[in-house]
């Protein structure tokens, strides 16, 4: 039995929460979960962004499932994401973008996984600002390190997934010295992996051919605030982000996510699709090796969703989040 940290979050992060966990009880996977909470909640109830107990659950089960969480806006804090990243150095963000069967969308064809640098870049936190002249100035750092963890970490996906193709996406057209350095580093580590395909692309052009031929994708590599947007525009291709899963790796720690907000507008009407949070756990289960319970319950989940009747309204259907689940589960 593999305990692993559950964060539910806040807004529809209980309600999903609790259909993932009853979709793994009924597949009897062998995990139990360690829960503890973060942002607006935690900080509602004893004052505190990220708990110390939530802290020790992750140093001790190095493996976590994360629904939405708010963090409080207007009061300085730093983004709850950000800081878990940084602190556990889960350098890597890993968003597949498959078209599903049943999904709605402008293409048919889409199987790409974009692979963004997670702690640094223009999300370093290196800002300053001159009172005085009003002038803000944000510093996108890169290290020689940091960029050959997340380009390694591509191709060895790459590598092991038998994927044709990693293309890096850059700027180092204008951005001449961190985007040569991105760019020199994925030219080096693509030569130790020669039956795989390396490219690049500038940031703008790749925008470009992902609305036009997105099929022409695999792996996809990219610095912090290009991955950010990539991922979500990579989303809205196959349906958005109620759809898409993600992860944040690192060498010690992974904690998987959904990756959109906490909709408080929806929450407890028990209408929440819980898709985005039951992926990125099939990911989980993939990262601790339980291959078979994550093949059993993505097959039951993509039978359930090309049949729009028994998916949530979002995706056209009429079911409520437990309705959705029992759906799934009746597929196991």
């Amino acid at each position: 039995m593999k305990q692993v940290t559950l964060i539910p979050g806040d807004g529809i992060g209980p309600e999903i929460t609790e259909a993932v966990k009853a979709i793994f009880s009924a597949a009897n996977v062998p995990v139990s979960w360690e829960e503890e909470n973060a942002g607006q909640t935690t900080f509602d109830t004893i004052g505190e962004l990220i708990p110390e107990t939530l802290i020790a659950s992750l140093l001790k089960n190095r493996v976590a499932l994360k629904g939405p969480i708010t963090t409080p806006v207007g009061k300085g804090f730093k983004s709850i994401n950000v800081q878990l990243r940084q602190k556990f150095d889960l350098y890597s963000n890993v968003r597949p973008a498959k078209t599903t069967k049943g999904i709605e969308t402008r293409f048919d064809n889409v199987n790409s996984v974009l692979f963004r640098e997670n702690t640094e870049g223009l999300y370093s936190g290196l800002e300053m600002f001159d009172e005085r002249l009003q002038i803000s100035d944000s510093v996108a750092r890169l290290t020689r390190v940091g960029c050959q963890k997340i380009i390694r970490a591509a191709f060895e996906y790459a590598n092991k997934h038998n994927c044709k193709k990693v293309t890096a996406v850059h700027k180092a057209n204008i951005l001449k010295s961190a985007g040569a350095l991105f760019l020199g580093v994925f030219n080096e580590i693509a030569k130790e992996y020669p039956h795989i395909q390396a490219d690049d692309k500038i940031i703008d052009n790749m925008c470009m051919q992902l609305v036009a031929k997105p099929e022409q994708f695999d792996v996809i590599v990219t610095t912090n605030l290009f991955g950010d947007i990539l991922s979500d525009l990579c989303a809205g291709l196959v349906g958005g982000l109620g759809v898409v899963a993600g992860a944040n790796i690192g060498d010690e720690m992974a904690i998987f996510e959904a990756v959109h907000g906490s909709a408080p507008d929806i929450a407890g009407k028990g209408i929440a699709n819980p898709t985005a949070l039951l992926r990125s756990a099939i990911m989980m289960l993939h990262h601790i090796d339980l291959k078979d319970e994550a093949n059993r319950i993505e097959t039951a989940l993509e039978a359930t969703l090309a049949n729009k009747e028994e998916c949530t309204g979002d995706l056209g259907g009429k079911a409520s989040t437990m309705e959705f689940a029992q759906n799934i589960i009746a597929k196991l």
